[in-house]
């Protein structure tokens, strides 16, 4: 597939990421939507790297790439805009200040909507304005319409598929009205990584490694997988991501010590009732008789 790019970098183009791992059909989809300006919501558990996903080829692309939180703080007036006074020559005047919304279509920009499942409605109604076919915005206070840029991408990311959370893990989320889900033209879900690319990522990160070190990093990824299945069995609430094996990782080279890291890093995070069961798959991994009374000593 051939993809139209930018050829000059701009201040809001990402940084590119040369250890990124890209998930195929993710690339894929993200790919059709800048060229054929489709909308593309990517749907997984947290950490799976979606945002970056999405910025990483954009990166690739040299195109601009904004992402804004849908919050419970994000308001209609921060996507839409407000009056505001400001000072012009020297006096004060009322002027029409845009939010990103407007900003945004107005340029050659992929905006990007973290957290979609998180927004509120009237944030949401807002939004479903421009995943029109035509995607115009009208702005009644301005009595103006705005009609979109050639070049104005339009992605989101959402940790459920629209439909609630029935996991109890995303406090916030919320059902997305089905007018609105079927008015992305795609859908994609992006897993957890294979095993043996996410010990590459996690290396990738600590370049400084000793080749008897690498062995650690592959116990690290194997006790994210323990608690991902656990997580899938019921056994445990809290689940580690990718992020969280790198954050665990940087931090052991920090402490010097896998097993404070790790309690620094994840374990405090948990449940107290859930931490004989994490506490036995380190074990399983790491082989240590250590458990949780040693642990809070």
């Amino acid at each position: 597939m051939e993809v139209p790019a930018f050829k000059n970098r701009t201040e809001h183009v990402p940084e590119i990421d040369e250890t990124y791992k890209f998930d195929p059909a993710t690339t894929h989809a993200i790919l059709v939507g800048f060229k054929f300006n489709r909308r593309v919501m990517i749907q997984g558990y947290h950490g799976t790297g979606k945002s970056t996903h999405i910025e990483q080829v954009a990166a690739r692309l040299n195109w601009p790439c904004l992402r804004i939180n849908l919050d419970s703080h994000i308001s209609r007036v921060d996507l839409i805009g407000k009056d505001a006074i400001i000072l012009k020559d020297g006096k004060q005047v009322t002027e029409f200040q845009p939010g990103i919304l407007p900003y945004s279509l107005e340029r050659p920009v992929a905006l990007v909507f973290d957290e979609y499942d998180a927004g509120r409605p009237e944030v949401m109604f807002v939004i479903q304005r421009v995943l029109e076919a035509g995607g115009k915005l009208t702005l009644l206070d301005q009595n103006r319409v705005i009609r979109p840029n050639a070049d104005f991408r339009l992605f989101a990311t959402a940790n459920t598929i629209g439909l609630g959370d029935s996991t109890g893990l995303y406090h916030g989320t919320q059902p997305i009205n089905q007018g609105q889900l079927d008015r992305w033209n795609l859908l994609v879900n992006l897993n957890y990584l294979e095993e043996k690319a996410e010990i590459d990522i996690v290396l990738s990160k600590l370049p400084k490694l000793k080749p008897a070190e690498k062995d650690i990093v592959k116990q690290m990824v194997n006790m994210a997988n323990l608690t991902r299945q656990g997580l899938m069995n019921g056994d445990i609430s809290t689940v580690m991501s990718p992020r969280t094996v790198i954050t665990w990782a940087e931090n052991w080279q920090i402490f010097g010590d896998v097993l404070q890291a790790f309690k620094l890093t994840f374990l405090n995070k948990s449940e107290e009732s859930e931490r004989q069961v994490i506490m036995e798959y380190y074990q399983r991994c790491f082989g240590t008789e250590n458990n949780v009374t040693k642990l809070n000593q």
